[in-house]
Protein backbone atom coordinates (compact mmCIF):
# COMPACT_ATOMS: atom_id res chain seq x y z
CA UNK A 1 0.00 0.00 0.00
CA UNK A 2 1.39 3.33 -0.75
CA UNK A 3 1.27 6.42 1.23
CA UNK A 4 -0.39 9.35 -0.88
CA UNK A 5 1.80 11.92 -2.36
CA UNK A 6 4.79 10.38 -0.43
CA UNK A 7 8.09 10.12 -2.35
CA UNK A 8 11.40 9.27 -2.36
CA UNK A 9 14.40 10.98 -3.90
CA UNK A 10 17.95 10.17 -4.19
CA UNK A 11 20.40 12.29 -5.86
CA UNK A 12 23.67 10.02 -7.08
CA UNK A 13 26.79 12.29 -7.23
CA UNK A 14 30.34 11.28 -7.70
CA UNK A 15 31.18 12.21 -4.07
CA UNK A 16 27.53 11.43 -2.10
CA UNK A 17 24.18 9.63 -2.14
CA UNK A 18 21.80 12.40 -1.19
CA UNK A 19 18.30 10.56 -0.01
CA UNK A 20 15.23 12.52 0.84
CA UNK A 21 11.81 11.01 1.31
CA UNK A 22 8.94 14.40 0.69
CA UNK A 23 5.36 14.83 0.91
CA UNK A 24 3.04 15.62 -0.98
CA UNK A 25 3.66 19.54 -0.70
CA UNK A 26 7.13 18.24 -1.29
CA UNK A 27 8.25 19.12 2.60
CA UNK A 28 11.25 16.85 3.43
CA UNK A 29 10.09 14.43 5.99
CA UNK A 30 13.22 12.37 6.07
CA UNK A 31 16.97 12.39 4.56
CA UNK A 32 20.09 10.67 4.71
CA UNK A 33 23.50 11.08 3.40
CA UNK A 34 26.37 7.98 1.91
CA UNK A 35 28.95 8.25 0.83
CA UNK A 36 29.52 7.35 -3.01
CA UNK A 37 31.58 3.82 -3.16
CA UNK A 38 35.38 4.68 -4.51
CA UNK A 39 35.47 0.93 -5.19
CA UNK A 40 33.43 -2.10 -6.88
CA UNK A 41 31.39 -1.17 -9.20
CA UNK A 42 27.52 0.26 -9.92
CA UNK A 43 26.09 -2.97 -8.01
CA UNK A 44 27.71 -1.47 -4.82
CA UNK A 45 26.70 2.14 -5.45
CA UNK A 46 23.33 0.68 -6.01
CA UNK A 47 23.43 -0.55 -2.42
CA UNK A 48 24.23 2.21 -1.16
CA UNK A 49 21.86 3.86 -2.65
CA UNK A 50 19.25 1.21 -0.99
CA UNK A 51 20.94 2.03 2.32
CA UNK A 52 20.23 5.76 2.00
CA UNK A 53 16.87 5.21 0.99
CA UNK A 54 16.08 2.99 3.65
CA UNK A 55 17.23 5.19 6.56
CA UNK A 56 15.29 8.08 5.23
CA UNK A 57 12.44 6.54 4.52
CA UNK A 58 12.78 5.10 8.41
CA UNK A 59 13.51 8.45 9.47
CA UNK A 60 9.96 9.74 7.83
CA UNK A 61 8.32 7.15 9.53
CA UNK A 62 7.41 4.99 6.18
CA UNK A 63 8.45 1.79 4.73
CA UNK A 64 10.32 2.06 0.85
CA UNK A 65 7.40 0.02 -0.47
CA UNK A 66 4.85 2.64 0.97
CA UNK A 67 6.17 5.13 -1.26
CA UNK A 68 4.31 6.54 -4.54
CA UNK A 69 7.71 5.69 -5.71
CA UNK A 70 11.23 6.76 -5.78
CA UNK A 71 13.03 9.08 -8.48
CA UNK A 72 16.33 9.26 -8.78
CA UNK A 73 18.85 11.98 -10.66
CA UNK A 74 22.21 10.14 -12.11
CA UNK A 75 25.05 11.36 -13.71
CA UNK A 76 25.75 8.99 -17.38
CA UNK A 77 23.69 8.23 -20.13
CA UNK A 78 19.67 7.68 -18.87
CA UNK A 79 17.80 5.36 -20.63
CA UNK A 80 14.38 6.59 -19.00
CA UNK A 81 12.41 3.77 -20.20
CA UNK A 82 14.62 1.16 -19.61
CA UNK A 83 15.70 2.36 -16.35
CA UNK A 84 19.60 2.10 -17.55
CA UNK A 85 21.92 4.28 -16.14
CA UNK A 86 25.87 4.01 -19.10
CA UNK A 87 28.49 6.03 -18.92
CA UNK A 88 28.96 7.65 -15.58
CA UNK A 89 32.56 8.40 -15.64
CA UNK A 90 33.14 10.04 -12.03
CA UNK A 91 31.38 6.49 -10.55
CA UNK A 92 33.58 3.17 -10.00
CA UNK A 93 33.33 1.02 -13.11
CA UNK A 94 30.27 3.14 -14.65
CA UNK A 95 32.56 4.56 -17.65
CA UNK A 96 32.09 2.05 -20.16
CA UNK A 97 29.34 0.03 -18.44
CA UNK A 98 25.30 0.00 -19.02
CA UNK A 99 23.45 -1.12 -15.84
CA UNK A 100 20.06 -1.72 -14.81
CA UNK A 101 20.03 0.63 -12.11
CA UNK A 102 16.27 1.07 -11.81
CA UNK A 103 15.72 -2.72 -11.76
CA UNK A 104 17.99 -3.30 -8.89
CA UNK A 105 16.58 -0.51 -6.75
CA UNK A 106 13.33 -1.63 -7.19
CA UNK A 107 13.56 -5.51 -6.49
CA UNK A 108 15.43 -4.03 -2.84
CA UNK A 109 13.00 -0.80 -2.43
CA UNK A 110 9.96 -2.68 -3.54
CA UNK A 111 8.49 0.74 -5.20
CA UNK A 112 8.23 2.16 -8.99
CA UNK A 113 11.77 3.73 -9.57
CA UNK A 114 12.09 6.58 -12.07
CA UNK A 115 15.44 7.44 -13.28
CA UNK A 116 16.46 11.45 -14.81
CA UNK A 117 19.60 12.99 -15.29
CA UNK A 118 21.20 14.45 -12.14
CA UNK A 119 21.30 17.83 -13.47
CA UNK A 120 18.01 17.73 -15.23
CA UNK A 121 16.17 16.86 -11.85
CA UNK A 122 18.23 20.02 -9.56
CA UNK A 123 17.94 22.30 -12.13
CA UNK A 124 13.66 21.13 -12.44
CA UNK A 125 13.16 21.61 -8.56
CA UNK A 126 15.31 24.74 -9.21
CA UNK A 127 12.74 26.07 -11.12
CA UNK A 128 9.70 24.78 -9.92
CA UNK A 129 10.24 25.62 -6.64
CA UNK A 130 13.68 27.74 -5.77
CA UNK A 131 15.55 30.35 -7.11
CA UNK A 132 14.47 29.46 -11.06
CA UNK A 133 10.27 30.04 -9.98
CA UNK A 134 10.27 33.62 -11.74
CA UNK A 135 11.61 32.50 -14.36
CA UNK A 136 10.44 30.59 -17.94
CA UNK A 137 13.74 29.89 -19.32
CA UNK A 138 16.93 29.27 -17.46
CA UNK A 139 20.51 27.34 -17.43
CA UNK A 140 20.86 25.32 -14.31
CA UNK A 141 25.15 25.05 -13.58
CA UNK A 142 26.45 22.38 -10.99
CA UNK A 143 29.84 22.57 -10.07
CA UNK A 144 31.17 19.96 -8.79
CA UNK A 145 32.79 16.62 -8.61
CA UNK A 146 32.27 17.80 -12.31
CA UNK A 147 30.43 20.18 -13.97
CA UNK A 148 26.98 19.69 -15.27
CA UNK A 149 23.91 21.81 -16.65
CA UNK A 150 19.88 21.40 -16.96
CA UNK A 151 18.34 23.41 -19.65
CA UNK A 152 14.53 24.67 -19.35
CA UNK A 153 12.72 26.65 -22.01
CA UNK A 154 9.65 28.48 -22.19
CA UNK A 155 8.71 26.50 -18.93
CA UNK A 156 9.83 23.13 -20.64
CA UNK A 157 12.57 20.53 -20.05
CA UNK A 158 15.22 20.56 -23.00
CA UNK A 159 16.77 17.42 -23.14
CA UNK A 160 17.72 17.26 -26.72
CA UNK A 161 18.13 13.46 -27.63
CA UNK A 162 19.16 12.33 -24.09
CA UNK A 163 22.51 14.60 -24.03
CA UNK A 164 21.48 17.98 -23.73
CA UNK A 165 22.74 20.23 -20.61
CA UNK A 166 26.55 18.93 -20.79
CA UNK A 167 27.78 21.90 -20.37
CA UNK A 168 31.02 20.85 -18.83
CA UNK A 169 32.15 19.60 -22.26
CA UNK A 170 32.08 22.98 -23.75
CA UNK A 171 35.53 23.16 -25.04
CA UNK A 172 37.29 26.48 -23.38
CA UNK A 173 40.73 25.65 -24.88
CA UNK A 174 41.28 24.04 -28.16
CA UNK A 175 43.54 21.47 -27.42
CA UNK A 176 43.59 21.97 -23.31
CA UNK A 177 43.92 19.79 -20.50
CA UNK A 178 42.36 16.19 -20.41
CA UNK A 179 38.76 16.05 -19.16
CA UNK A 180 37.45 12.89 -17.42
CA UNK A 181 35.40 12.47 -20.50
CA UNK A 182 38.81 11.62 -22.59
CA UNK A 183 38.73 14.81 -25.05
CA UNK A 184 40.68 17.80 -23.97
CA UNK A 185 39.89 21.50 -23.86
CA UNK A 186 36.32 21.27 -21.77
CA UNK A 187 35.35 22.95 -19.29
CA UNK A 188 35.05 19.99 -16.69
CA UNK A 189 38.87 19.96 -17.11
CA UNK A 190 39.61 23.15 -15.52
CA UNK A 191 36.44 23.13 -13.03
CA UNK A 192 35.70 19.89 -12.01
CA UNK A 193 36.70 19.22 -8.33
CA UNK A 194 37.73 15.97 -9.63
CA UNK A 195 40.26 17.07 -12.41
CA UNK A 196 41.35 19.75 -9.91
CA UNK A 197 41.97 17.23 -7.56
CA UNK A 198 44.22 15.91 -10.12
CA UNK A 199 46.09 18.86 -11.07
CA UNK A 200 46.56 19.98 -7.34
CA UNK A 201 48.27 16.51 -6.19
CA UNK A 202 50.29 16.33 -9.44
CA UNK A 203 51.68 20.38 -9.05
CA UNK A 204 51.94 19.07 -4.51
CA UNK A 205 54.12 16.38 -6.50
CA UNK A 206 56.10 18.36 -8.34
CA UNK A 207 57.25 20.15 -5.13
CA UNK A 208 54.55 23.54 -4.79
CA UNK A 209 53.55 24.16 -1.40
CA UNK A 210 50.10 23.94 -0.36
CA UNK A 211 48.13 22.56 2.67
CA UNK A 212 45.08 20.95 0.48
CA UNK A 213 46.08 17.46 1.48
CA UNK A 214 46.56 18.12 5.26
CA UNK A 215 43.41 19.99 5.72
CA UNK A 216 41.84 16.80 4.00
CA UNK A 217 43.53 14.33 6.37
CA UNK A 218 42.82 16.65 9.19
CA UNK A 219 38.99 16.62 8.38
CA UNK A 220 39.13 12.62 7.73
CA UNK A 221 38.19 12.40 3.89
CA UNK A 222 39.91 10.76 1.23
CA UNK A 223 39.51 13.13 -1.21
CA UNK A 224 39.32 17.10 -1.79
CA UNK A 225 35.66 17.66 -0.96
CA UNK A 226 34.39 21.29 -1.32
CA UNK A 227 34.77 21.84 2.92
CA UNK A 228 38.34 21.21 2.09
CA UNK A 229 38.73 23.65 -0.53
CA UNK A 230 36.93 26.60 0.77
CA UNK A 231 38.86 25.86 3.83
CA UNK A 232 42.17 25.93 2.20
CA UNK A 233 40.99 29.24 0.16
CA UNK A 234 40.22 31.34 2.54
CA UNK A 235 43.34 30.24 4.95
CA UNK A 236 44.70 31.78 1.91
CA UNK A 237 46.71 28.72 0.14
CA UNK A 238 48.06 30.03 -3.24
CA UNK A 239 47.61 26.40 -5.17
CA UNK A 240 43.85 26.69 -4.07
CA UNK A 241 43.54 30.07 -5.09
CA UNK A 242 44.85 29.45 -8.46
CA UNK A 243 43.07 26.17 -9.55
CA UNK A 244 40.24 28.36 -8.18
CA UNK A 245 40.67 31.14 -10.00
CA UNK A 246 40.94 29.56 -12.91
CA UNK A 247 38.04 27.38 -12.62
CA UNK A 248 35.96 30.48 -12.33
CA UNK A 249 37.70 31.58 -15.59
CA UNK A 250 36.41 28.42 -17.45
CA UNK A 251 33.11 28.18 -15.60
CA UNK A 252 32.81 32.15 -17.10
CA UNK A 253 33.40 31.83 -20.61
CA UNK A 254 31.73 28.05 -21.02
CA UNK A 255 28.37 29.59 -19.44
CA UNK A 256 28.76 32.59 -21.44
CA UNK A 257 29.14 30.11 -24.29
CA UNK A 258 25.87 28.57 -23.36
CA UNK A 259 24.02 31.44 -22.58
CA UNK A 260 25.29 32.81 -26.28
CA UNK A 261 23.23 29.80 -27.46
CA UNK A 262 20.04 29.65 -25.74
CA UNK A 263 19.54 33.14 -24.50
CA UNK A 264 17.73 32.09 -21.45
CA UNK A 265 16.51 34.86 -18.92
CA UNK A 266 18.29 33.12 -15.68
CA UNK A 267 21.36 30.86 -14.97
CA UNK A 268 21.22 28.99 -11.70
CA UNK A 269 24.38 28.03 -10.10
CA UNK A 270 24.58 24.99 -7.63
CA UNK A 271 26.60 22.00 -6.87
CA UNK A 272 28.59 21.08 -4.00
CA UNK A 273 31.11 23.94 -5.08
CA UNK A 274 28.41 26.14 -6.48
CA UNK A 275 26.81 26.34 -3.30
CA UNK A 276 29.62 26.07 -0.95
CA UNK A 277 31.43 29.18 -2.02
CA UNK A 278 27.74 30.76 -2.82
CA UNK A 279 27.47 34.68 -3.44
CA UNK A 280 30.97 35.81 -3.90
CA UNK A 281 31.79 32.79 -6.07
CA UNK A 282 29.05 33.82 -8.05
CA UNK A 283 29.98 37.69 -8.86
CA UNK A 284 33.09 36.40 -10.03
CA UNK A 285 31.46 33.89 -11.93
CA UNK A 286 29.47 36.99 -13.78
CA UNK A 287 32.23 38.83 -14.15
CA UNK A 288 33.87 35.70 -16.20
CA UNK A 289 30.91 35.54 -18.25
CA UNK A 290 30.82 39.44 -18.94
CA UNK A 291 33.85 39.31 -21.21
CA UNK A 292 32.17 36.74 -23.06
CA UNK A 293 28.45 37.41 -23.33
CA UNK A 294 27.41 38.53 -26.86
CA UNK A 295 24.57 40.31 -25.75
CA UNK A 296 26.67 41.83 -22.92
CA UNK A 297 23.66 44.71 -22.66
CA UNK A 298 21.20 42.55 -21.51
CA UNK A 299 22.97 39.36 -19.36
CA UNK A 300 20.86 36.96 -17.66
CA UNK A 301 20.15 36.89 -13.79
CA UNK A 302 22.97 34.50 -12.41
CA UNK A 303 21.81 33.24 -8.81
CA UNK A 304 23.05 30.59 -6.28
CA UNK A 305 20.61 27.63 -6.00
CA UNK A 306 18.49 28.03 -3.25
CA UNK A 307 17.30 24.71 -2.36
CA UNK A 308 20.99 23.67 -1.40
CA UNK A 309 22.51 19.89 -1.22
CA UNK A 310 18.71 18.18 -1.18
CA UNK A 311 17.79 20.04 -4.84
CA UNK A 312 18.66 16.94 -6.15
CA UNK A 313 16.89 14.63 -4.48
CA UNK A 314 13.87 16.90 -4.29
CA UNK A 315 14.28 17.17 -8.36
CA UNK A 316 14.07 13.80 -8.71
CA UNK A 317 11.17 13.34 -7.16
CA UNK A 318 9.03 15.22 -9.36
CA UNK A 319 9.80 12.76 -11.90
CA UNK A 320 6.38 11.57 -10.67
CA UNK A 321 4.97 14.75 -12.02
CA UNK A 322 5.51 13.49 -15.39
CA UNK A 323 2.66 11.11 -15.70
Amino acid sequence: MTSSGTRGGIDLGGTKIQAAVVGADHKVLGEEREATPTEGGPPDVAAAMVKAMRAAAEQAGVETSELEGVGVGAPGAIDAAAGTVSDAVNLPKWADTSFGLGEALAKELGTEIRIGNDVQVATDAEFHLGAGQPYDSMLGVFWGTGVGGGIVLNGRDWVGRGAAGEIGHIVVKIDGAKCPCGRRGCMEAYAGRRPMEEEARRRHEDGEHTELFKIMKKKGHDRLKSGVWEDAYNDGDKLAKKLLDRAVKALGAGVASAVNVLDVEAVIIGGGLGTRFGEPFKDRIAKQMSKHLFADDRPPAILVAELGDLGGAIGATLLFDEG
